[in-house]
């Protein structure tokens, strides 16, 4: 309690009173996925909040893309609860490689497919000035925000991997989604496009307050801005902060086996003794 000048005691307001917090935008609770009979994985629990940045990490095969599917709808849950945004509240990114150097088409009208890439037939031509003209602007300033402006009007395929990936990336966000999931986004660059291309994630994620839940293969370039991880394995799930998540005790308990997380002189995570049959994890799956 707080004392007055008067010296009567009050009870001050909650903090949630005035500060609620982010707002949860996609919730599991005891998620499970079957595919063909087989359950990949069980008891999923996770939250995320707007602003918030969360990986799907574990070996190959494992189920990490289904859980992304899960998450928009195209996979059913086989158990357990899933709220998420509706579809139009949602970017998607999917796992690709690089555009072949012969497509012509700008990065610019690759990144307005992602408003109007559904529409088909002859527009009114009121209604289409005035719609043309914000969609417009708006691909400009998604364009800017992932810093692709300099290469926007060059075709596609002559943009490298990196450009390629922003500008991909600006098409995800170009609906201003709450939610963007992301697979792999990092795997066919380099590391130099990697640590750019992920602390523009990051920055994207608290700015723009959206959620973003990205499988990866190799956690590194993108640790330091991860908010929180799931790590698939052997039909299982453990979630919660990286520190508490990529370590010897929580890994060797999911697997089952003696696991070893070391920390190289660079802040470099390296899982090893992960066991054979879960295929080939990298650095750190």
């Amino acid at each position: 309690m707080t004392a007055t000048p008067a010296g009567l005691a009050v009870n001050p307001a909650p903090a949630s009173a005035s500060d609620p917090g982010p707002r949860p935008v996609l919730t599991l609770r005891g998620a499970a996925a079957r595919v063909a009979g087989r359950t990949l994985w069980s008891d999923v629990e996770l939250t995320v909040c707007e602003g918030e940045f969360t990986a799907i990490l574990g070996p190959n095969g494992v189920g990490k893309s289904t859980l992304l599917k899960l998450l928009l709808g195209a996979v059913p849950a086989a158990a357990g609860r899933a709220e998420t945004p509706p579809p139009t509240a949602i970017g998607y990114l999917p796992q690709r490689r690089s555009f072949d150097p012969t497509v012509r088409v700008r990065g610019l009208d690759v990144v307005r497919l992602g408003l109007d890439g559904h529409r088909w037939g002859v527009p009114l031509p009121g209604l289409a000035r005035a719609r043309r003209r914000a969609e417009r602007e708006r691909v400009e300033e998604v364009v800017e925000l992932v810093g692709a402006t300099a290469y926007a009007h060059r075709p596609i395929g002559q943009c490298s991997g990196g450009e390629q990936q922003r500008l991909l990336l600006a098409q995800a966000l170009v609906t201003r989604p709450r939610l963007l999931l992301l697979d792999e986004p990092l795997d066919s660059l380099d590391l130099p496009n990697q640590g750019a291309v992920a602390a523009l994630l990051g920055r994207i994620c608290r700015t723009e307050r959206v959620a973003v839940v990205m499988v990866a293969h190799d956690v590194n370039p993108i640790l330091h801005h991860l908010d929180q991880v799931v790590y698939l394995a052997q039909g299982r799930a453990v979630s919660g902060t990286p520190a508490e998540v990529i370590t010897s005790r929580t890994l060797s308990g999911l697997y089952g086996s003696p696991v070893e997380v070391l920390r190289t002189a660079g802040d470099r995570l390296i899982v090893v003794g992960v066991p054979e049959e879960c295929g080939s994890c990298g650095p750190c799956c």
